[in-house]
Order: structure tokens, then sequence, then C-alpha cells
């Protein structure tokens, strides 16, 4: 074992002590704090690496892709699709789940428009700016649900070319999901025999699932591809997720790397195989009934924060089904206090698993002195 000089020690003792201080202080962000992978810290002593297909054979025989596909397995049944017809494979990210549903949509629709509304995730622009796609943006309603009128017009406009569409299942700020149905609905009405439809569902992708009455959320619900989370709701100390489509479309972008003896189906070449385990033993650890607890618990958290705030005369919100709640934009110091996400005049915070009712009397009290502190700002 290396020995570590007493300054460098001593730095990272200060990095740890930040970070465990700010553990219990971060509630405006999807990323739950809640997890345990120490059973896994052996694994850090090797150099895996899940380059290529994880359902393809690799010279490089120090992966994690078995426990990769059966996590592609398990988020194609909560997708409803069958897992013959399903295709995936563990992403560093929502982003690169986005890019990759948003590829595959581009490969079979070269021509195609891409269509998202204005609460759709910044990365988005990012991508089609990278992917070159053409693209319209669609205003989005005060829930942060798209606008179907704008949306029916806008496709309506342009129903020559194919419809590449982006399905919020969750917006950032709002926690809005857009109904698929209906946007199937003004494709048929409008005639459009040519579309795609990718969901970004990074944060609802891991509640939806696991409600008594979810918005259509799936596979069944008309989707070719979704992005997913890992580290939001599941929780990882690094960020991860799942890109999954049909198995049908991957084909399009596949080719064979003699060198690797693999076939490149992803994104990215070399890809991380500690977060596929990671996922593996998140699910091995609590199973779907304990993924159904502990979303359970946090709807339960997100519903008491909207009555505390409403209560004490601070108006809030959320959507349906939704961990996300909307409150008028307190000052800066409690912003920064609590790393609350705010964007123009509202913020959030978001009850994943490791925000208490006791963190949310909390985080209200402190916006009330705010307020007391500077009435006629509200800041």
């Amino acid at each position: 074992v290396t020995e570590v000089n007493t300054q460098t020690q001593e730095r990272l003792n200060g990095l740890l002590r930040d970070f465990e201080s700010l553990k219990l202080q971060q509630v405006g962000y999807p990323c739950n704090q809640n997890f345990d992978y120490s059973a896994l810290l052996p694994f850090l002593s090797y150099c895996p690496n899940n380059v290529g297909d994880p359902f393809h054979d690799s010279n490089f025989r120090s992966n994690t892709h078995e426990m990769e596909r059966e996590v592609v397995g398990l988020f194609a049944d909560m997708m409803h699709l069958s897992r013959d017809d399903a295709w995936g494979y563990v992403t560093s990210g929502g982003t690169e789940g986005n890019m990759y549903g948003l590829y595959i949509g581009r490969e079979m629709f070269p021509d195609g428009v891409v269509y998202f509304s204005q609460d759709t995730h910044y990365s988005v622009v990012k991508i089609l700016r990278v992917l070159k796609s053409r693209n319209i943006m669609i205003k989005s309603q005060d829930s942060g649900e798209i606008d179907y009128e704008d949306l029916y017009e806008t496709i309506r406009i342009n129903r020559d070319s194919p419809v590449i569409f982006i399905a919020n299942i969750g917006t950032t700020m709002k926690g809005a999901v857009d109904d698929v149905g209906r946007v199937r609905k003004i494709l048929d009405d409008l005639v459009i025999t040519n579309f795609y439809i990718h969901a970004d569902a990074a944060l609802s992708g891991m509640v939806l699932p696991f409600v008594d009455e979810p918005q259509p959320y799936g596979f069944d619900a008309g989707f070719d591809s979704v992005a997913v989370s890992g580290h939001k709701m599941i929780g990882s100390p690094m960020p991860c997720g799942v890109a999954l489509t049909k198995r049908e479309y991957v084909g399009r972008i596949a080719r064979s790397i003699e060198y690797v003896g693999v076939l490149d189906t992803t994104l990215t070449g070399s890809r991380n195989a500690i977060t596929p385990l990671m996922l593996w033993y998140a699910f091995e650890q609590h199973g779907l009934d304990g993924f159904r607890e502990i979303v359970g618990e946090c709807i339960s958290v997100a519903e008491y924060a909207v009555s505390r705030f409403n209560d004490s005369g601070i108006p809030a919100w959320r959507n349906r089904n939704s961990v996300t709640v909307v409150f008028p934009r307190p000052s800066e110091e409690v912003i920064r206090r609590w790393q609350l996400a705010p964007y123009e005049d509202i913020a959030h915070l978001i009850a994943m698993p490791h925000v208490t009712r006791e963190i949310i009397d909390r985080v209200v009290d402190d916006c009330l002195r705010s307020q007391q502190t500077n009435p006629s700002t509200g800041e």
C-alpha cells in the first residue's frame, strides 16, 4: 500500500469533511445520498472496461457485461419492453442517454425535424448542435408540460418532414410529464407515419414504475428509446444512467471492431465497468419492492413539503407523481445553503431518499426568515 504524505492526507481529509457537511444540505438537485457500495470497494483495485456492446463478446475479458445485461433487462421490464426486443447499455448519465436516442432517431430519419419543449433539459440543445439536426422548440404550459396546440400547429406546418419528438418524463425544474398519448394522437390526426419518440426520463423513469396510477411512460405508450439516470433515484457516487431502445434499431449504427473482438454500438468506446456493477448491486440490495417503498416515501415527503410551505404562507406546488416541489425563489443565501435549484422567479427542492421531513422544516423556516428580512423583494 502506497503511503500518503501528510499534506496530501490533510487535503483529502478536508475535502471529505466538506462532502460530509454538504450531504444533508443537498436538496435542490436529484442526487440520492443514501447508498452504500462499500462491498464493491475491492473492485477498485482492478481496471475493468465494458468496451463495446454489452450483448456481444469482447477480447477484453475484465468487464461487467453480464451485470450490465441484467440491469438493461430490469429497465426493459420497468419500461414495458420485451427483453427479447430490448437493447441498451449503462451510460455516463442522462446527457449521453439523450444523445444516443436522438442519434438513433437521426439515423432513421436523416431529414427529420426534432421537436422539444422549452422546459426540455439544456443538454438537448447542445446535442442537437453536435448532431446538426433540424429542430424547433415548442412552448410549454405553466405546469412545464408541453403546449399541445403549439405542437400540433408547428408539426402541421412542417408535416412533409419526419417527426423526431422528445418527450419529457419529468421536466428538470417542475417535474412535468408530457402526455405521449396526446402526442401520438397529433401524429395520427396529421397522418404522420414517419416518426420517432425519445423519452427523457432521467428522474421520473425511476418513479413512475413504482406508483399506483402513473402517467403513460413506457414503450407501450409509444417510446422508441428512453434515457434514465442511475445516480438520481437509485444513487451512485458517480454519474451514470441507462439508454434503452429496440434491438432492431441498433443494427443501423453497429459495426465490428476486430482488435477488441466486439460490436461498436454505443457512443463511447471504453466504458465504465463499475457503474453497471453498482446499479446491479443496488437492485440486488433493494429489489423492485424496495424501490417501490423508497419512491413511496419520497412522494410522501414531497407532499409534506408542499403542505409545510403552504401552511407557512409560501405558495408551493408539485405535478402529479412528482418528487419536485416548486416555490418562489428565496434569497441567494438560502439557495446556497441548501443547494437549491433556481430559475427566474422560482426555485425547487427535490424529495430524494436522503431528504427528510426535518430537513424540509429547516428549509421552510429559512425561507420564512429570508422573507422577513427582505419583505419588499422576497429575498
